[in-house]
Parts: structure tokens; sequence; C-alpha cells
């Protein structure tokens, strides 16, 4: 469960962490494969660090 002072990701950053490209995390993100906030713009993704690190230990 995320607590309220998870820190938040950029497209960018995860990409790093699972070694992709950006695009593909906001693929991820928008087909629901990790869970993702979007900005109160709405064009913006942000992924919580809990949520990655879920993911990261998930495909190791």
């Amino acid at each position: 469960m995320p607590s309220i002072g998870d820190k938040l990701l950029t497209p960018k950053e995860v990409a790093a962490l699972f070694r992709v490209d950006p695009k593909t995390v906001v693929r991820w993100g928008n087909a629901g494969h990790l869970p993702a906030i979007r900005t109160p713009s709405g064009k913006l993704l942000r992924f919580r660090l809990s949520d990655v690190e879920a993911a990261l230990q998930a495909v190791a």
C-alpha cells in the first residue's frame, strides 16, 4: 500500500531503473501495467516509488 509521503518519479527516472526508454514507461502507465498518477494538468504521468520497487522485484 502506498504511503502518503511516497516519492513520485518521472518516466525518465523509472526508465533508468528498468533500463528502457521513457516512452516505454509511459506506455506501461497508460496500459495499466505500472500504476501511474496523472498530474493535475492531465498531461504528465508520475509513478510512486513503492509501485516501481514492487514491479522491479516482480521481474527480478
